[in-house]
């Protein structure tokens, strides 16, 4: 599932590629068709993104909310040219020289400006974003029971936070991702708040996760063509890379977590 950076990285590229102009938005799978005739041929005032939600705000008030969910994906192509939608579209825009094709979103819909606000109420504070409070998500941590490594992956706690994001973060913090938010000091949660805005800032002007210290980047490569170098994500049954004890995997609040025994204790 993309994390947080990656909706910002869209946001701030469809600003560039669409905004201040009127855009063609169509749905070739045709599970769209109301929505894209409601905004289509409107000018895209701005784009914009709260933890893994989209919004692509047009004139006259409507938005358009994608969350690409574990599928979602957009690809883009030169407007001006002849180009037939490959596979499922659910989205089509086109502006004056760029076009974009979302496939696969869990959430596609057109809504109000009003329901903005509704959506973002429900979500923690996005660690990039200037106005983020993480006041509101320690509140929340140091009152519950429930293990860090699932806090950090709730939206309500934290929005943005991924599998990746949670697993390395806490590795790099040695703290044992069953932990109990309860258990966890405010000085430890400030230093995981500031670790995972620097990290997300990384993402966010990168375009790729980076997670592994220079000291520690070394050993065995990514757990994949393309995929980011990682201290414990997706390494199960491989070496730490700092103490080589085996890397563990467990299910947590039905996602895989992952973590060394050794350092996160």
């Amino acid at each position: 599932m993309p994390e947080g950076h990656t909706l910002h990285r869209l946001a701030r590229l469809h600003q560039r590629r669409y905004a201040r102009a009127p855009v063609e938005v169509s749905s070739p799978q045709g599970r769209f068709v109301d929505g894209a005739a409601a905004v289509s041929g409107r000018v895209l005032t701005k784009a914009g993104a709260w933890g893994k939600h989209l919004f692509h705000h047009y004139e006259g008030g409507r938005v358009v909310h994608v969350h690409l969910g574990l599928y979602g994906t957009f690809t883009e192509f030169a407007a001006g040219l002849p180009v037939a939608p490959v596979g499922q579209v659910r989205m089509r825009m086109v502006g004056a020289e760029f076009g974009t094709d979302l496939r696969g979103p869990t959430v596609c819909e057109v809504i109000e400006a009003p329901q903005v606000a509704d959506i973002v109420a429900r979500l923690g504070p996005d660690p990039l974003r200037p106005d983020a409070d993480p006041a509101s998500a320690w509140a929340r941590i140091a009152k519950s029971r429930r293990p860090i490594g699932a806090l950090l992956m709730d939206q309500a706690v934290i929005a943005g936070v991924g599998n990746v994001y949670r697993s390395e973060l806490l590795y790099r913090h040695r703290i044992d991702p069953f932990r109990a938010g309860v258990t966890i000091e405010a000085s430890t949660f400030d230093a995981l708040w500031t670790d995972l805005v620097a990290l997300m800032k990384v993402g966010l002007r990168r375009g790729k996760i980076v997670v592994v210290r220079p000291e520690d980047d070394h050993g065995a490569p990514s757990y994949g063509p393309g995929r980011p170098r990682t201290y414990v994500y997706r390494r199960a049954g491989e070496p730490c890379r700092v103490c080589a004890t085996t890397v563990c995997t467990s299910e947590l609040e039905g996602r895989n977590v992952f973590w060394c025994p050794a350092c996160q204790v």
